[in-house]
């Protein structure tokens, strides 16, 4: 089951697809962002699939909204570190990719968001405040991209 808006946001620190030195790889802790800004966790089955391929321009479209909201994005998948940053390389992709490698799926699985029976993380958004507070947490139809206007609506009360 999804975590539950209200209950205090799971803490993680997942390596992503920014660089530290030459290589992908820089930790990203969801607590280093506690009362500096609201978080935007886009969980996301697998980088180069169909509807996640097409996924990063809906908030690319809306980049600028979730910067007047004072919001980090960061997307989680099950996909390494490599795999993320030839993603966000061959999208144009400008927000941190989050790899939840290993144990596989670990953090999307605190959320309520992994498929073991599949192997990957669901489709959602969970959206924390900047006190660590969930405000906001919906899983997606796995062939369906998520809908901006809803989690702007989300980082209003964030």
């Amino acid at each position: 089951m999804i975590v539950s808006v209200g209950a205090e946001a799971p803490d993680f620190e997942l390596p992503s697809s920014e660089l530290e030195g030459d290589r992908p790889g820089k930790k990203i802790r969801l607590a280093d962002f506690r009362g500096k800004k609201p978080v935007v966790l886009a969980f996301y089955p697998l980088d180069f699939s169909p509807v996640c391929s097409g996924e990063p321009k809906v908030i690319y479209d809306d980049a600028s909204a979730f910067d007047a909201a004072g919001a980090q994005v960061l997307g989680v998948s099950v996909d390494s570190v490599w795999a993320h940053r030839a993603f966000a390389k061959q999208l144009g992709i400008a927000y941190p990719l989050l790899a939840d490698f290993h144990p596989k799926g670990a953090v999307a699985a605190r959320y309520g968001l992994y498929h073991e029976d599949k192997g990957i993380t669901a489709r959602a958004t969970v959206v924390v405040s900047k006190d660590g507070k969930v405000v906001y947490a919906k899983e997606h139809p796995l062939g369906e991209a998520r809908h901006n206007q809803e989690i702007l609506e989300a980082l209003r009360r964030a």
